[in-house]
């Protein structure tokens, strides 16, 4: 015990020791404490410069905005600087005037922006609605001014393939019908020519929707011949066509007396089905150039025989067939209606015939019979020959007690008077003439030399 404490404790004791003791834990310390201020240091220049950066980062990104708002006022007309260059009188007058126009919109935008981010543009966002409202305005009489000029307002969606929804056989044997009616007996323009294979070509040679390549393709199925169609041919397009500039639509190759045999009838329906789907463009793009977005139809007025393929024009025309036949759905008229005794009996008895698969429409004459109908079962009613004013209160009348009837318009509505009879409260207006008073398209079928 005694030989460590000599070792080890004794030699610290000496007078000179402590002093030496005290000096080293000084020279610690002090390393220790300038090694903290070092490594502090570190620290807050590191973070500075990070704080640095992303200041610098945020500035260039609001200085990037600044530059490109300065550049579009710049493209625009120079926003306010060139409306005051314009005031003054400096510079050239018509450039500063053009760009001043040119910029009115732009300010107009910024206002809706600033009005969108809650800032002070000095102009209050519920005032930029009056000014929408009367540039609908405008564009709605811009339209009726241009109602008569069918065939521009271009439709989004593709027209479906109506040909699909024709029963090939039934077709077929109508065809066969009109061959037969058309040649009866001996053909002896067709012994003149023979039965040499020839090419002929279809030109259409006046303005108008196309429509009818199912009949004109059936024709001439049913004699023996082939039909190529163009591109051109598109059914539902509006072709633009004239006797001096004629349009190609397709070719017809077979033997020639077959050609010439298919040839009229072939061309009478394609002429007919294209005029009803002109008409019906027409009366179409008129009702929607007036803002109303109901149905426009056709009626039962059809040529007998002839009705399949003018209904089929309709479709293609953009409107409505109305019902195809007299078992597609219940239609009471005056008649039925006289001959019923009353429209409470004539609907009733109806329902019970029709069942529940069936829609049943009654002929009005005036509101207290549009009631009644509406009232007895009815699931359209017709207000037939009103004048419009009547016809608009009426309709609205009628809507407000039955929301779930559909109202039809009809009676001497032509494309002049349309537009007056066109209102929300009415969901159809049909007229006769798409199928009963339509020009007939031009058309020729020219066998080549």
């Amino acid at each position: 015990m005694e030989s460590l404490y000599k070792s080890y404790v004794a030699p610290y004791a000496s007078p000179t020791a402590v002093p030496v003791a005290i000096l080293v834990a000084v020279v610690v310390l002090t390393n220790a404490y300038l090694r903290y201020v070092e490594l502090t240091t570190k620290s807050k220049k590191k973070k500075s410069t990070s704080t640095n950066k992303g200041t610098t980062q945020t500035k260039n990104i609001f200085d990037t905005f600044h530059r490109r708002k300065k550049k579009s006022n710049k493209d625009n007309g120079g926003g306010k600087k060139a409306h005051h260059n314009s005031s003054s009188g400096s510079g050239s007058d018509r450039p500063i005037e053009a760009a001043t126009s040119n910029n009115a919109p732009t300010n107009a935008n910024n206002e809706h922006d600033a009005n969108d981010k809650g800032e002070s543009s000095g102009v209050e966002a519920p005032a930029a609605r009056p000014k929408e409202k009367e540039k609908r305005e405008r564009n709605r009489r811009k339209n009726a001014n241009n109602k008569t000029s069918f065939g521009n307002n271009k439709n989004k969606h593709a027209l479906p393939d109506y040909s699909t929804l024709l029963p090939k056989t039934q077709i077929a044997a109508t065809v066969q019908a009109w061959i037969d009616d058309d040649m009866p007996s001996f053909d002896v323009g067709g012994l003149v020519v023979g039965t040499s294979p020839k090419t002929a070509q279809l030109w259409m040679k006046s303005t108008g929707i196309f429509a009818g390549k199912p009949f004109f393709d059936a024709v001439f199925d049913c004699v023996g011949c082939t039909v190529t169609w163009t591109k051109l041919a598109a059914e539902g397009k509006l072709i633009k066509a004239s006797g001096s500039n004629r349009a190609l639509l397709a070719t017809v190759t077979g033997p020639c007396n077959s050609i010439l045999r298919g040839e009229r009838t072939a061309l009478c329906a394609l002429s007919r089905c294209s005029g009803v789907a002109t008409e019906s463009r027409e009366a179409v793009d008129t009702a929607r150039s007036y803002g109303w977005d109901g149905l426009v139809a056709g009626t039962r007025k059809t040529t007998p025989g002839f009705r399949i393929v003018e209904k089929y024009g309709l479709l293609v025309g953009g409107a409505a067939t109305h019902r195809l036949d007299l078992s597609q759905m219940v239609m009471l008229k005056d008649n039925h209606v006289w001959s019923a005794g009353s429209i409470e009996g004539a609907v009733k008895l109806a329902r019970r015939a029709a069942g529940f698969s069936q829609k049943i429409e009654v002929e009005c004459r005036d509101l207290d019979e549009a009631i009644e109908a509406a009232t007895a079962g009815a699931d359209v009613v017709m207000l037939d020959n009103y004048e419009p004013d009547k016809l608009k209160e009426d309709a609205k009348t009628l809507k407000e007690k039955f929301p779930h009837v559909l109202i039809e318009a009809s009676g001497g509505i032509t494309a002049e008077t349309m537009g007056e009879y066109l209102s929300e409260h009415v969901d159809v207006v049909s007229q006769g003439r798409l199928t009963q008073g339509y020009h007939c398209l031009d058309y020729s079928l020219k066998i080549k030399r």
